[in-house]
């Protein structure tokens, strides 16, 4: 790492020591726990052991984000892989998820309203996510294992959690009808977007959400003033949502919520590869639709703090159907692929103490059943995985500042290959899975922490007609510690910092997912060989850090330290294919009245060589300014301007396969009827 990058990272740790974003009462010296001032762009989450990070809907819309990916990538731990586009885009957090060339390796778990996304391992075209940011409220981003246990098992980086807007949110939960029309216009690639939602809320007990999105841009240009992947086309995008509840029963205990979602990509005549890395495959007319329907009833008596029980049916439907333009060069190009997942979860929280012991237990049982069409003549084998999972999750709070939650999960996996595959038998996996945090708080503000977590990351349909992958699965030992600090009136009367600090250690053996490539032996003849990776080891450090004050003053900054080392079975180690530059993000605001919001944000990122290729140290900025006044004639007009890349730098992220975008200045205007 260089020292300019290093000095970087603790001189801004150093600044953010003496300005924070959340606080924590104070009675007497008596630490009362966390109050969220609202001042800072981001609740820092100093309560919890489990590294977590939640985007609320204020950052979703100061971010003026263009995909999922853009919107999240704020979050130390997280990555992109050409985040800027929805095709040949992805997530990678803790150096897992995204790859230039299979697209995802399934340890990052990507869940919309609780119902499970996502592809497998697809040929160069894989992505995690197709959807548009402006259908969100909130997403939660969750980094490691430790917090996943309820959610999946193989999560060796992260679980990415977002949830949709409901009407409540616009009606503010008082029965009447409220409109939201939101238009964005981008000078980069002469983008246009617009986002229309209808909330009514006939009685206080029944709501419905109606959202149409559509996103249209042009390809972008670089620092440079190139277009960046021409041949892929412009996007040409429309999501829209319908959801609906109902709350019913004594005391409203009950509630039934009912969703569907769409979202679709269309790109014609552009390259098989969306990675851009391997145009010899040729052109292909390629559409991308996703469907995904959720229903939950949920029984959350008043009185009865054992019984907070919800059952969730969702199922997901993601179609890539693709057409090769001109000759047939490769079957890749005609083949069509479709994943549905249908998952019915049923869970209950309970309240309760043992002695001295008070008790947040979370239980519950999950049905997995996720059905691949074949296209084993492209590489990718269909078949229907069938999955059975328990978990708990126990969090125990003893007296003294002691909290103790300990997880388990256990998931059992039937694979049926498709009968045009030629394969008879099916395969069968299981694996026990857990971990164990333990967090002390002080009752000066101080916490500390740890954390031990095991997953597995069972093989999925695409393994078929490997024997050795289908039969077996990837281990994940993560360690973790870390501590935190929050408090109120820290400088001065009314102020607030908050600071967390996560170090990771994970090792990933037994590994299926990856080869190593080896140098070429004589002149190219081909693709370079490859030898098969025996294990993977990660280790990092993770800082989130805010401040803010009482005039409006804020400071946000979050940066990520990282380094792995991948060992193939020959014994040869060499760093980690997919290992993720440092990175430090800050930014530093200030908030008028409840009306005016203005920040500055630097985004830096260490050089860092893998394979030989280097990818250079770079700083970016971009400027935010926000008016959203809360009374008058303007009342519920939002008018936001962002200039991303402001002084128009030419660079490309590590793990990215193509330049990030150039100056781009952004202009948003919502209206709330």
């Amino acid at each position: 790492m260089k020292r300019t990058m290093r000095a970087a990272l603790w001189s801004g740790t150093a600044l953010c020591l003496g300005y924070g974003g959340t606080a924590a009462a104070q009675d007497g010296g008596a630490y009362l726990g966390t109050i969220v001032l609202g001042e800072s762009k981001r609740e820092v989450r100093t309560d919890t052991a489990v590294p977590v990070t939640d985007i609320d809907q204020t950052e979703i819309d100061d971010r003026q984000a263009g995909t999922v990916a853009e919107l999240i990538d704020s979050v130390p731990g997280v990555t992109l892989v050409n985040g800027a586009t929805p095709q040949g885009s992805g997530i990678t957090i803790r150096g897992y998820g995204a790859r230039a060339d299979l697209g995802t390796d399934n340890k990052v778990l990507i869940q919309i309203d609780g119902a499970t996304r996502g592809s497998e391992e697809l040929y160069r075209i894989g992505n995690q996510l197709f959807t548009d940011p402006a259908l969100y409220k909130k997403v939660e981003v969750i980094r490691g294992t430790i917090g996943s246990f309820q959610y999946g098992s193989g999560v060796v980086g992260g679980v990415v959690r977002l949830e949709t807007k409901d009407a409540s949110d616009l009606t503010g939960g008082v029965p009447g009808l409220k409109m939201q029309q939101t238009l964005e216009l981008a000078t980069n690639g002469e983008g246009f977007a617009t986002s229309s939602i209808l909330a009514w809320q006939p009685t206080e007990k029944l709501e419905f959400l109606a959202n149409y999105t559509y996103r249209d841009s042009n390809p972008m240009t670089d620092g440079n003033g190139n277009l960046i992947n021409p041949a892929g086309g412009g996007v040409n995008d429309p999501s829209w949502l319908i959801k609906g509840k109902l709350t019913f029963g004594e005391d409203d205990s009950h509630s039934i919520m009912a969703s569907h979602m769409e979202s679709e990509s269309t790109q014609n005549d552009v390259p098989y590869d969306s990675f851009g890395l391997a145009p010899f495959f040729g052109n292909v007319d390629r559409q991308v639709a996703s469907k995904t329907s959720v229903l939950r009833y949920r029984f959350d008596p008043i009185g009865n703090d054992l019984v907070n029980l919800s059952l969730q049916y969702s199922y997901s439907d993601e179609r890539i159907d693709q057409q090769a333009v001109g000759p047939v060069i490769s079957p890749l190009q005609d083949a069509d692929h479709r994943y549905e997942t249908t998952t019915v979860t049923l869970k209950n929280t309970a309240l309760f103490s043992t002695g001295a012991v008070s008790h947040d237990l979370t239980a519950g049982v999950e049905y997995i059943n996720r059905k691949r069409r074949d296209q084993s003549a492209a590489g990718a084998p269909g078949g229907e995985d069938n999955r059975w999972a328990m978990f708990a999750v126990d969090e125990m709070s003893f007296g003294g500042g002691w909290t103790v939650t300990p997880a388990l999960r256990y998931e059992t996996s039937s694979i049926d290959p498709a009968p045009v595959t030629g394969l008879s038998r099916s395969y069968d996996n299981d694996a026990l899975m857990g971990g164990v945090s333990v967090r002390y708080a002080f009752r000066n503000g101080v916490s500390l922490f740890g954390s031990a977590a095991y997953t597995e990351v069972l093989p999925p349909i695409d393994d078929l007609g490997n024997t050795m992958r289908i039969s077996t699965s990837e281990k994940a030992l993560t360690y973790e510690i870390g501590g935190a600090y929050e408090r109120e009136g820290v400088f001065q009367s009314g102020d607030g910092l908050a600071v967390k600090v996560n170090l990771y250690d994970t090792t990933l053996r037994d590994v299926t997912s990856y080869v190593a490539t080896l140098p070429p032996v004589g002149p190219p003849m081909g693709p370079p060989p490859t030898i098969a990776l025996d294990k993977v080891r990660t280790r990092g450090m993770e800082i989130e850090a805010a401040y803010a004050m009482v005039n409006g003053f804020y400071m946000d900054l979050n940066a990520n330290i990282t380094d792995g080392r991948q060992t193939d079975i020959a014994g040869v180690a060499q760093d980690w294919q997919n290992l993720a530059a440092d990175s430090l993000r800050l930014t530093v605001g200030k908030k008028i009245g409840s009306a005016y919001d203005v920040s500055w944000e630097m985004v830096a990122n260490d050089s860092i060589t893998l394979a030989g290729v280097r990818s250079p140290d770079y700083a970016v900025h971009n400027i935010r300014a926000t008016i959203a006044p809360e009374s008058g004639v303007w009342k519920g007009t939002a008018f936001r301007i962002g200039i991303e890349n402001v002084f128009d730098q030419q660079y490309q992220p590590s793990l990215s396969t193509r330049p990030a975008p150039g100056r781009n200045v952004k202009m948003t205007l919502t209206k709330t009827f």
